[in-house]
């Protein structure tokens, strides 16, 4: 058994693809790891150019863009899991990334010492030098959600009841458990994968991640936030190109979420409520972005 699997998935990514990999390929450097770039039926020539130039790469072609949990489990899939796993541990990790040299050793080195971490989740830095909140995530409850949408959490950020949506209570250079990290870069424990199971097909785009962490949180793994590793994220740069598919993806995803692991705790009313507010909220994005230039739209969970 291998130590590390990387799943690197692309869609219409190219122009990311050469910095990505470049970090990769150095931070790999030594270490018995292999990886995997998925090419989710792009249109760029993204495949062809990772067969040319990055020869290191094992390319999986997908013949359709089934989404991102799709797209990812095609790479586990080849990767072994969840019944025959062939590594140790698998990364996650999206194309508009890069990696530090020390990446890889630091963060396999704290899951060697900590047995019990089923996930751990780098410190996410946006273009601009800021925290990608969703490198420490709350679960999306939905007195969490209410609080998030309604502002309440910005007026408290410090409050560990208003501030769970983005745990901002936890100090950005604290390593600190927390509900989820953020599929863009996170190290899972192959033994917890393979107990879970893979992604949730269910998800096109977005909430997939969150609703794998907590998958491996019920089955007693921790999942920490691990800011000693710090990963450059150009969020939102594919995202953009669609974005009101995107804004759509977004929010249906937080229907599903709640259906999945919430509805059955709550009445048809209720939930019939959250669904109608879900809508709303998706409604009022879609009419704000055809304000707005297109680098200020929102997509999903990306910063407007």
């Amino acid at each position: 058994m291998k130590d590390l699997a990387i799943i690197v998935l692309c869609y219409n990514s190219r122009e990311h693809l050469p910095k990505c990999l470049d970090s990769l390929r150095t931070t790999m450097n030594g270490m018995d790891a292999t990886a995997f770039l998925v090419d989710n039926a792009s249109t760029d020539g993204s495949a062809v150019y990772v067969q040319s130039e990055f020869e290191w790469c094992t390319v999986i072609r997908s013949q359709r863009n089934g989404g991102y949990s799709y797209g990812n489990n095609l790479g586990l899939s080849a990767a072994g899991f969840p019944e025959e796993p062939l590594f140790r541990y698998v990364m996650l990790l999206n194309p508009d990334t890069e990696l530090p040299t020390y990446a890889l050793r630091d963060m396999l080195a704290y899951m060697q010492d900590n047995s019990n971490i089923g996930v751990l989740g780098p410190k996410l830095l946006l273009d601009d030098g800021s925290l990608d909140n969703a490198c420490k995530r709350g679960s999306p409850t939905p007195a969490t959600a209410f609080f998030h949408f309604s502002g309440l959490s910005h007026l408290f950020p410090r409050s560990l009841i208003f501030g769970r949506y983005n745990m901002t209570f936890v100090a950005v250079d604290e390593t600190a458990d927390v509900d989820s990290t953020v599929g863009a870069c996170q190290l899972i424990r192959g033994e917890a994968l393979s107990l879970v199971g893979l992604l949730d097909e269910t998800f096109f785009m977005y909430g997939e991640d969150i609703d794998l962490n907590l998958r491996i949180r019920q089955v007693g793994y921790r999942v920490v936030y691990y800011p000693p590793v710090v990963v450059k994220h150009l969020k939102g740069s594919a995202t953009r190109k669609e974005p009101e598919r995107m804004v759509r993806a977004f929010y249906e995803s937080m229907k599903i979420f709640h259906r999945k692991h919430f509805a059955g705790q709550h009445t048809a009313l209720f939930n019939v409520l959250v669904y109608t507010v879900i809508d709303l909220i998706c409604r009022y994005k879609l009419l704000q972005n055809r304000f707005k230039p297109p680098g200020r739209r929102a997509v999903g969970s990306a910063p407007e």
